[in-house]
């Protein structure tokens, strides 16, 4: 990599909060030449602009509240209720003015085709009468009863007045009781309401907002209403509610636009996809089968299958929890066994072996006999083990990012306040130790969710799992060092009761921390997003270097090798004044250092 203008130096990084974007930055080094073996020394530099950012969180944002990026700000929008309520009306007036029809046939026909105005426009001006008989807007009455003075009602047969009688666009007369009745119950029955039609079976015609506001209830209208604002979100293809508890947030997605991640102002990260939490560098897909395996019953018989074996007599699965081969089934079996062989313990003795050994077993091994049921659980076994070795680490990193919220709340409303007065410095310049949190709680989530992508990487492709795992371990190596530095060496200034003189030292490194911990995260999460394909680039082109390297020895010893090539990639990291950029982070050292100060790579 260069050290040119784009590299940071020990001061630059303490202006962590003045960066564009944390996707912003220098060029993919050109230069870089293959070695002979795999060369694990990944470019920490950023890719070219058609590469999808990532979202991290923001340095520029002034309220750091919703903790979004610029780029992931153009991709969706946060509605509150009365916005969606907003673009609710809108979009019926529109169509009602459009169309020249009522607001209530407008709001009808706007349901019917998913509150799409396109749809609607389209199937409308295409056959009018045919959307009008589909919806049951209808222009004329079905049935006209205007002259007579007294009319039946259709439900309860009771006669009444015509004036004391009421009707849709159809004309089937019904009395006030019998239609509020009608309304509660389909109010009560759920949203299908929304598409009430006419009691008269035969009809079609639709029942109105305006007939619900005449005779339902304030309760029941209230419920109505609140099932018409829903079907806007729920019907519609570009918006979806938060789906954190208590949360009544509405996303609009811009469809195509990439990345699915998306943060509610009520602080959730969700994925606008799936709707799970937010997950990204892994796919729907993989989080699906992880989400499914987590709660699926098939790693309990995965665990019974390789911790237990099933009695000789009544088949119940039993632990072994002591030393001793002799295993007694419980009550009311109480069949007694030998734990190797399974079999009757009255068989076995010191001729056998005694308690600790089997002789039988042994014999009937090598004959093969017990070859089939050993396989199959040594395969559960090493299965189980697998998996819980990767669930054990996803849990982990949850539960830490949950701790690392908690304590961003707590920085928040307690701690900063604090920190001001005692360093006598404005919470405006603490900015960075917010900040520190937020990146992370972010850190630890995408962490997460790569061990349930290495869970899911095949295990034959050998080159890519030690990729994926070198830049893992990178990655959580620098986590955890940030993590330390907010946690405990914060406390030690929190707590003093003056000013600390090397303050603006912490700062320089806890912002510096900060910087390199998203390096780190960022190039972890755009190999995961391209499938690890560098690995295949790298593959080959270390295969054409071989071939070069071998050539160049032919004809004359000591052609390029490691040595070479790494004091080559020091030359080019090196500015006039002899202070060197770590091929890792990126960060200017001095001259005489022979480790970076930052991420302690060696030169």
């Amino acid at each position: 990599m260069e050290s040119d203008d784009d590299m940071h130096d020990a001061n630059d990084v303490a202006s962590v909060e003045e960066e564009d974007d944390y996707y912003s930055g220098g060029e993919e080094d050109e230069d870089m030449e293959a070695e002979e073996d795999y060369d694990y020394n990944y470019d920490y530099a950023d890719e070219d602009d058609e590469i999808d950012e990532y979202d991290f969180i923001t340095n520029d944002s002034d309220d750091g509240d919703d903790g979004t990026t610029r780029h992931s700000q153009k991709n969706y929008t946060i509605l509150k209720e009365e916005d969606v309520q907003q673009r609710q009306d809108e979009d019926i007036t529109r169509i009602s003015t459009v169309l020249s029809i009522s607001r209530e046939a407008a709001c009808i026909l706007l349901r019917r085709y998913n509150w799409s105005m396109s749809n609607v426009h389209e199937e409308w001006f295409s056959d009018e009468d045919r959307v009008r008989n589909a919806v049951g807007i209808l222009e004329m009455p079905v049935v006209n009863l205007f002259n007579a003075k007294e009319v039946t009602c259709g439900i309860c047969f009771e006669n009444f007045f015509r004036d004391n009688l009421r009707s849709v666009a159809c004309g089937h007369l019904f009395c006030d009781t019998c239609w509020k009745a009608y309304i509660s119950t389909s109010i009560h029955d759920g949203p299908g309401c929304l598409t009430l039609r006419c009691p008269d079976l035969s009809c079609v015609a639709a029942v109105g907002q305006d007939m619900i506001d005449k005779l339902a209830t304030d309760e029941d209208k209230e419920k109505y209403h609140r099932y018409l604002l829903r079907s806007y979100v729920e019907d519609s293809r570009k918006i979806k509610w938060c789906p954190a508890p208590g949360c009544d947030s509405a996303v609009e997605y811009v469809v195509g636009s990439g990345n699915y991640d998306v943060n509610c102002s009520c602080s959730y990260g969700f994925c606008w996809n799936c709707t799970e939490e937010a997950h990204r560098p892994v796919d729907c897909e993989t989080v699906a089968k992880w989400i499914l395996k987590n709660s699926a019953e098939s790693e309990n018989m995965n665990w019974i299958l390789a911790n237990s074996k099933p009695c000789p007599k009544c088949k119940r699965p039993i632990e072994k929890n002591q030393g001793c081969m002799h295993m007694t089934c419980t009550p009311p079996c109480k069949f007694e066994f030998c734990w190797l062989c399974l079999g009757a313990w009255s068989d076995h003795g010191e001729r056998t072996g005694g308690f600790y050994a089997c002789n039988r077993y042994e014999a009937a091994k090598q004959e093969g006999v017990y070859d089939d049921d050993e396989r199959r659980r040594e395969m559960a076994k090493n299965s189980l083990e697998r998996y819980t070795h990767y669930y054990e680490r996803w849990a982990s990193n949850q539960s830490s990012r949950q701790k690392a919220l908690a304590d961003l709340q707590q920085m928040q409303s307690i701690h900063l306040e604090k920190l001001s007065e005692v360093q006598s410095q404005p919470e405006s310049q603490l900015k960075f130790i917010i900040e520190a949190w937020q990146q992370i709680g972010e850190c630890r989530r995408v962490l997460k969710w790569t061990y349930a992508y290495g869970y899911y990487l095949p295990e034959k492709e050998h080159a890519k799992r030690q990729f994926f795992e070198y830049l893992q371990g990178d990655a959580e190596a620098g986590l955890e060092r940030l993590h330390q530095c907010a946690e405990k060496e914060l406390m030690n200034y929190i707590n003093s009761d003056r000013a600390s003189k090397d303050f603006n030292d912490f700062r320089t490194k806890l912002a510096g921390l900060t910087s390199v911990t998203r390096n780190y995260f960022e190039n972890l999460v755009r190999a995961l997003e391209n499938g690890l394909s560098d690995v295949d680039s790298q593959t080959l082109g270390n295969k054409t270097s071989s071939k070069n390297v071998a050539g160049s020895s032919s004809k004359a010893k000591g052609g390029r090798g490691k040595g070479s090539s790494k004091t080559s990639t020091s030359t080019r990291n090196t500015d006039d004044s002899g202070n060197w950029a770590c091929d890792q982070c990126t960060i200017l050292n001095t001259r005489s250092a022979t480790t970076c100060h930052m991420c302690h790579h060696s030169r």
